[in-house]
């Protein structure tokens, strides 16, 4: 009997995914663990694998269409199973013309390229009269139906609809979620990073020199580390069902990345584990892949405690968003020159902006003051940032 393939247990909790691209087609043959389609999840691409060798017999997912577990991608027909097909003409209705009734509505003529650029564009289909041969749609006329339906108008005047789809709506679920489940407070406060920025100059070239761009990141990560250890309830999770915090005796630290579909976090493992030039290349190996969409569902998980770094586009002091399941997250902003009171006289200094958003429920704003101090002053004397704690 032909074999219906639902899409797997992905893990972690994951119950649905876009189907983002297939790479297979009905009556092409695969092998076993042959990849045969990428599904977008939970921020991630995943390669899906064939359980099976045969024949792909239909395709029951679009490209855009979003599948839940256990549900039905593909049909294979099994390798030596004999399977009885009809030809579309046998499986079209008959078109019929009696007084008074219309005829059956006719197929739509739009090859799977043109109805998956329809769906990824929000157009549909069936409201597009063909310019192909035999009135078939082309992607020229999804293309023009797609710009009409941007040029609409609402009662005030010109508007533009864009789906929400992929990255972007796993981004929009998930700060929901955030902002639903946790009382969030953000404190802020500025560092005098003067010495600092003095340091990764001088070593700057050098890194370049081993391929590596050495950023501010590998010093905030290390400062953050050193902190969350004598603030560990902010390195932690909550447990719902149980009503209890988990506090993590690991450091997971979580990185926003912005790529062209939507920001990203992967994760840094064991980073209090790690040197600043380990810090640095792996930063940016991760950073890369997350913008490739190369990057692994693993290496998007587990994170402890993120870091955003939004000063690198221009914003000084923000809100940010806790990562969920985290309980902190800080936000770093635009490094500035300004007038500093230093050993009692006033100089112009390198300033750093912080934004520190945590989960009320889990700590209070003593601890979390005393945790950006700590942070702070970490990053005033980074010769502390090489001194391990014990």
């Amino acid at each position: 009997m032909p074999f219906d393939f639902v899409l797997p247990d992905l893990g972690e909790g994951i119950t649905e995914g876009e189907v983002r691209k297939w790479l297979v087609k009905e009556g092409d043959a695969i092998e076993e663990h042959q990849t045969i389609l990428e599904i977008e999840t939970d921020k991630a691409i995943v390669e899906v694998p064939s359980p099976k060798k045969g024949r792909v017999l239909k395709i029951n997912k679009d490209i855009g269409d979003t599948a839940k577990v256990g549900e039905v991608l593909m049909t294979i027909a099994e390798e030596g199973e004999a399977v009885e097909e009809k030809t579309k003409a046998e499986e079209r209705p008959k078109s019929v013309s009696v007084v008074g009734v219309l005829p059956e509505e006719e197929e739509i003529l739009a090859t799977p390229a043109v109805r998956a650029m329809a769906k990824e564009l929000g157009v549909k289909i069936e409201t597009i009269k063909g310019s192909g041969p035999g009135g078939s749609i082309t992607k020229e006329d999804v293309i023009e139906a797609s710009e009409k339906a941007k040029k609409a108008e609402d009662q005030y005047g010109v508007i533009e609809r864009i789906p929400v789809r992929g990255l972007r709506r796993t981004i929009a679920k998930n700060l929901i979620a955030s902002q639903k489940t946790t009382a969030f407070v953000t404190g802020m406060d500025e560092a005098d990073i003067t010495e600092l920025w003095n340091l990764r100059e001088r070593e700057k070239k050098a890194m370049i020199d081993k391929g590596i761009h050495l950023t501010f990141l590998p010093f905030f990560i290390k400062a953050v580390h050193h902190a969350l250890a004598e603030h560990p309830l902010l390195n932690a999770s909550v447990d719902e069902e149980k009503e209890e915090i988990i506090i993590k005796k690991y450091y997971n630290i979580g990185i926003a990345v912005d790529t062209p579909d939507g920001l990203m976090v992967p994760v840094i493992k064991d980073a209090d584990k790690k040197t600043i030039l380990e810090l640095a290349k792996e930063i940016q190996d991760l950073s890369q892949k997350a913008r490739d969409r190369k990057i692994k569902l693993e290496e998007m998980k587990g994170s402890t405690f993120t870091i955003t770094n939004y000063g690198h586009f221009g914003g000084t002091f923000a809100t940010p968003i806790i990562n969920y399941p985290d309980v902190a997250i800080l936000g770093t902003g635009k490094i500035s020159e300004k007038p500093w009171v230093k050993d009692g006289q006033i100089a112009i200094r390198k300033i750093l902006p912080l934004s520190l958003t945590f989960d009320h429920r889990v700590t209070d704003g003593v601890d979390s003051a005393k945790f950006l101090s700590k942070v702070i002053q970490y990053l005033e004397d980074p010769a502390l940032l090489f001194i391990e704690s014990a």
